[in-house]
């Protein structure tokens, strides 16, 4: 036995290391292969639009945009599961429909982006009728 003062440090140490106070919901933290899992599919995630997109795949523009979308949104869902760990048995569930809540806004803010920008293109005066005025 020391003589010296016990710390915060020597109190933490006392307890197990997998009880952090978070309560009885054990929630998985991740491996390291599932980390890699989901870091190589965004890698493919990303390249594979950015292929597309590079080398003209798509002769049609608003396919283009949709297929680059598909891969957005799939992309958030693997950043949810193998980053955030969201599942349908954690937290009661809560994680999946922050999970829907999440696909809602981004179908929302890419759909409305998308009519934005072709009404806004449409719609566009031509540089010579702006000229002529």
């Amino acid at each position: 036995m020391t003589d010296r003062p016990a710390t915060a440090h020597d109190a933490h140490a006392d307890h197990a290391h997998d009880d952090h106070g978070h309560g009885d919901d054990h929630a998985s933290h991740g491996t390291r292969k599932s980390y890699l899992k989901g870091f190589f599919l965004s890698v493919i995630l990303t390249a594979i639009p950015f292929w597309a997109v590079m080398t003209g795949a798509f002769k049609d523009p608003s396919t283009a945009a949709l297929v680059i979308m598909l891969f957005a949104v799939i992309q958030i869902v693997v950043h949810m599961i193998y980053f955030l760990h969201m599942n349908g048995k954690s937290e009661n569930g809560w994680t999946m429909m922050a999970l829907i809540f999440t696909i809602i806004l981004v179908v929302i803010t890419l759909s409305g982006s998308i009519w934005v920008m072709y009404h806004l293109n449409t719609n566009m005066m031509p540089m010579q009728a702006a000229v002529d005025m």
